[in-house]
């Protein structure tokens, strides 16, 4: 592959970093301005300024919304810088400049752009924030050095990362994300300036940062990144063992994660393909190329440079493949080669660990179903795929051919995909949820006047359709086209010639729900092992509970309406007028009507419905996160402690559940449900807070883990006992520690709710901090504030 393309697909890399976040930091950096900057004018009771920063970040939010940024974002930043000079508002005009130098950068306007640098520079140290070790100037030094970059002023830009190095080592935890985005945004410019070291050390440390910050770091999408552009860099410095290694730990992350259908997934099958094609494994580079392209159409379209710079490569792939002599069909099996890394494989070890074995081939792992001998570890009889993947290709495979063939007047009306209750729903899906209304199932839904029309008989339809699939060593699902076999089917149980099924719960997908049927073969097996590798399923996996039968069933065909109704007793969301209905709606609730994934909604009438309950009003979302306070006060920070010191264990373990739920939902509202769903119901609760606290713009991200390690340690607080081998030392230094975790809890809830400007207050007390937030509320609804 030429060295124009593979700069071009080592940029395309590096999308998911942290040029994404510069310019998203801008209000954090006038949030920080703002404080300083306007201390003295809050002292001295002056008038406010007549700048509104929030409205001016809302404007341009609504400009680029509707996709007019190319016309209208230039005057509108341009008339802000007048508006916020003209009012004296220094801190709202520094939040101008940021957002001008994000959009300048991205229009390619590097020659103004300096200009801009050079006044926010200014205006920075006119403020005073240069002397100092703000969040704010550390944000503004990386925005101007990411703009400088970009112009290839590199000596100044690198001058300012450093500089910003200095301040973030002093304002920012060692675990900060934001450190890691710092450390990635260097090595794009050392790899711009032809300094792969460089390069290299600076990834390998934002790497370290973002898997100590992580939750689950075999499942966090940062992680995978930082893998993929580790192992770019490794590749421009010919180290190839390096580069598989971490090619490969990069997909076994969002395969492990179940994020396949991540826009980012591209970027890593590419990274993937790119290691491989610089290995001569051109067969496996075709696969990732291929699973790459179907990814970017997905969630890009084919209108993209990056679908554009992808299929170059490809194309460059196979010729060197035929070249070869290496034959790979049109679904992307190869004949000869060893392709992506597949379930169960072994990685290559580390560079770190001083082994080779970049191409060691290993066998996969395989899932026995069987029940297990009295007093073994229970043994779990388990569908090697997620309930997501098997509904999207039981959709793409079945229900879409039969609608297409039996319906074709009413194809462009129907939506499908698995949205409502069960686990698979979330995504949070594993052997052990599988015991129960699990199997090949997806749900259709209709106009109330189309389920007059067609209903019923779609009903039948849908039932007759055929449940039997298999899954073959790389996780493709094949659903094969015959009468349904008898409902009752199962797992066969245990004994000699008991069933195998391939683990294949990590192996590689299409990325698209329309190309179910297309990867290279793993290793250099021939077609009768991987024949053998492959045992039909016949479906339903297990029983079907009454709960998920009847008016409560959880697939086929629906009314619109009616299925909304069904999770949340409405047809529609409340109106946004309706706070009081908002209220009577759990989150949980709230959660189970928004999760999952739609396959297909040619009208967009049920996108529509699912995202107004998405859309929770802002006054409702301010309401609860008062209430929030106020139970985090009081259950926490209040009764725990005193229930504590009474010898009162039980009370004093009510009081961390209050706690703990109000806090986890706190962090949910705090974050938007609208951008990051709702809390689900208790027991995928802090699978959800992991997941959330795990993406780099996680606002509260400690906060999860921090409620972890008091529920852990509410044995001995509570009870002095050795539950969860806290034990043996007594209660006291349990309960030091819990109460530590409240109080610095209570800390950074209160250093956020200054970021978003709901408080002024420093009272760590959250019970006073309600009327500041309260203040927000637009809505003179009694329901929404607190006695």
């Amino acid at each position: 592959m030429d060295e124009e393309a593979l700069l071009k697909q080592f940029a395309a890399q590096f999308a998911h970093g942290p040029d994404d976040a510069d310019d998203t930091d801008a209000a954090a950096a006038a949030q920080g301005a703002d404080s300083t900057a306007n201390q003295a004018t809050d002292d001295a009771d002056q008038s406010p300024a007549t700048f509104d920063t929030q409205q001016f970040l809302n404007g341009l939010d609504a400009i680029f919304d509707r996709h007019a940024a190319a016309t209208e974002a230039g005057p509108y930043l341009e008339q802000a810088m007048v508006d916020a000079e003209n009012a004296g508002d220094e801190a709202g005009l520094l939040t101008v400049l940021n957002e001008t130098m994000g959009f300048y950068r991205s229009q390619g306007r590097h020659k103004e752009n300096q200009w801009i640098v050079q006044r926010a520079l200014e205006l920075a140290a006119r403020m005073g924030l240069t002397t100092g070790t703000s969040e704010a100037w550390a944000t503004t030094l990386i925005n101007c050095a990411t703009a400088m970059r970009a112009a290839q002023q590199y000596d100044q830009a690198e001058d300012l990362y450093h500089q910003a190095q200095s301040v973030c080592r002093h304002s920012l935890a060692p675990t900060d994300r934001r450190l890691a985005a710092l450390h990635n945004n260097l090595s794009m410019l050392y790899s711009e300036t032809n300094r792969p070291d460089k390069a290299e050390l600076e990834l390998r440390e934002a790497l370290r940062i973002i898997e100590a910050s992580s939750v689950n770091p075999d499942a966090d999408i940062d992680v995978a990144s930082s893998h993929t552009n580790l192992a770019l860099t490794l590749l421009t410095e010919h180290k190839l063992e390096g580069a598989h290694w971490h090619a490969a730990k990069a997909l076994e992350i969002y395969r492990t994660g179940h994020l396949e259908h991540s826009a980012h997934y591209a970027s890593a099958l590419a990274g993937f393909a790119q290691v491989c094609f610089a290995e001569r494994r051109y067969a496996d580079a075709v696969t990732g190329y291929r699973h790459a392209l179907a990814v970017i159409e997905e969630c890009y379209g084919k209108d993209t440079d990056y679908w554009r710079i992808t299929a170059d490569n490809l194309r460059q792939a196979e010729e060197a493949a035929a070249q070869a002599g290496v034959t790979v069909d049109n679904a992307g099996v190869a004949g000869d080669a060893g392709a992506l890394p597949q379930s169960g494989s072994r990685l290559p070890n580390s560079p770190a660990q001083g082994k080779t074995g970049a191409n060691a081939a290993s066998s996969p792992s395989t899932v026995s179903v069987s029940t297990g001998s009295a007093g073994a570890a229970e043994a779990v009889s388990a569908c090697p795929v997620s309930g997501l993947k098997l509904a999207r290709a039981f959709w793409t495979q079945m229900g879409k051919p039969m609608i297409a063939a039996k319906y074709p007047q009413y194809a462009g009306r129907i939506a499908a995909g698995l949205v409502g209750h069960g686990s698979e729903c979330y995504g949070f899906d594993d052997a052990y949820s599988q015991d129960h209304d699990f199997g090949p199932r997806f749900c259709l839904w209709l106009t109330d006047e189309d389920y007059a029309a067609i209903g019923e008989q779609l009903e039948v339809d849908y039932e007759a359709l055929p449940r039997k699939f298999s899954v073959d060593a790389q996780g493709r699902v094949t659903f094969e086209a015959h009468a349904r076999s008898d409902a009752s089917g199962a797992f066969p149980s245990a004994g000699a010639g008991s069933t195998v099924i391939p683990d294949a719960a990590n192996a590689p997908t299409p990325g698209t729900a329309t190309h179910d049927t297309a990867t290279a073969e793993s290793g250099a097996a021939s077609s009768d092992v991987a024949e053998a590798m492959t045992t039909p399923i016949d479906a339903p996996l297990s029983p079907v509970t009454p709960r998920a039968q009847g008016a409560n069933r959880r697939d086929g065909v629906f009314r619109i309406g009616d299925f909304f109704e069904s999770i949340t007793g409405y047809h529609t969301a409340p109106a946004q007028t309706a706070p009081h209905e908002w209220l009577m709606l759990q989150e949980s609730t709230l959660a189970a009507a928004t999760n999952g994934e739609v396959f297909a909604d040619p009208t967009g009438l049920f996108s529509k419905t699912r995202q107004g309950f998405k859309n929770m009003p802002d006054d409702v979302r301010l309401a609860l996160i008062s209430k929030r306070l106020g139970m985090i006060a009081q259950a926490g920070q209040y009764n725990l402690p005193r229930s504590l010191k009474r010898g009162d264990g039980a009370a004093a373990w009510l009081s961390i559940h209050e706690f703990v739920q109000a806090t986890a939902s706190l962090v949910f509202l705090v974050n938007v449900p609208m951008v990051v769903g709702y809390m689900p119901y208790y027991k995928w609760q802090f699978a959800a807070l992991r997941k959330l606290s795990g993406s780099m713009f996680a606002l509260l991200p400690n906060v999860g883990e921090q409620l972890e390690t008091v529920m852990r340690l509410s044995s001995a607080a509570c009870y002095g006992g050795a539950g969860f081998g806290e034990g043996g030392k007594g209660a006291a230094p349990a309960i030091e520690k819990i109460n530590d975790i409240v109080e610095q809890i209570a800390v950074d809830i209160v250093k956020e709710l200054k970021r978003e400007h709901l408080t002024t207050s420093g009272e760590t007390f959250l019970e006073w901090q309600r009327p500041y937030v309260e203040d927000h509320i637009a809505s003179d609804d009694p329901v929404l504030k607190s006695l």
